[in-house]
């Protein structure tokens, strides 16, 4: 295994591969050039006014944690312009394809960051993010990795500190073990509230839902999908 490739003992929450097929020329390029541009540094302290982050002049920031090839970011930063939203993720190959995007129609609301999301969660500053997207992270469906998933008691924790009251925190998955494990976790913990009253409440995709090509396999596959919004409970 590469140095690449070998996840780093200093992520807490993100194990798997950081790339996989070689990026094409324009996408290296883009690496170099446009995602220093675009990326957050977490070497400065937090702004005072997360706002003052983008080039655009955005009421609220939203945040978005692995967003693989950027087909819902984008589509949520076309929707609402006026919100600012931060999109996770370290695996390289699916940087690239959102710079490729980028880079051809720029979006003033989006800044970036592209390692573990565990990081940024601590930089930022409490009650600062209008809502969390968490959407189909991988399952680690053995196990003995379960401890892997990002759900958990501390990630929660973290969540609860950055998330403004009542904003919403969304988890989609089409693993029924990972939705049942979101369940539990949320159930335990004080911060959050889930007000599904039936089952349309979580089957039916979110408002505006672009779908992913992950989604679409999924689907093929003959899974379906779980769409839960919880609240951050009032502090």
């Amino acid at each position: 295994m590469t140095d690449e490739a070998r996840p780093s003992r200093l992520r807490e929450a993100f194990y798997g591969r950081v790339k996989g097929k070689r990026l094409r020329p324009r996408q290296e390029e883009l690496m170099s050039v446009l995602l220093p541009k675009l990326a957050l540094d977490l070497s400065r302290p937090p702004p005072e006014d997360l706002h003052s982050l983008f080039a655009a002049d955005v009421t609220a920031v939203r945040l978005e944690i692995g967003f693989g090839g950027g087909e819902h970011l984008l589509s949520m930063a076309d929707r609402f312009p006026e919100i600012g939203f931060i999109g996770v993720e370290p695996f390289v190959n699916g940087m690239a394809k959102l710079l490729m995007v980028l880079d051809e129609a720029p979006r003033p609301n989006i800044r970036i960051y592209n390692d573990d999301a565990t990081r940024l969660l601590d930089w930022l500053p409490e009650a600062s993010i209008a809502g969390v997207d968490l959407l189909y992270p991988d399952p680690w469906p053995k196990f003995k990795h379960w401890k892997r998933r990002f759900v958990s008691a501390v990630n929660l924790d973290r969540l609860a500190r950055v998330l403004d009251d009542d904003a919403p925190f969304r988890f989609a998955s089409d693993i029924d073990t990972y939705v049942n494990w979101t369940l539990l976790h949320i159930r335990a913990h004080p911060a959050f509230d889930w007000a599904a009253r039936g089952p349309s409440d979580w089957r039916a995709p979110y408002e505006g839902w672009p779908g992913t090509r992950y989604e679409a396999k999924a689907f093929r596959e003959g899974r379906t999908a779980a769409y839960l919004t919880f609240r951050r409970a009032g502090r």
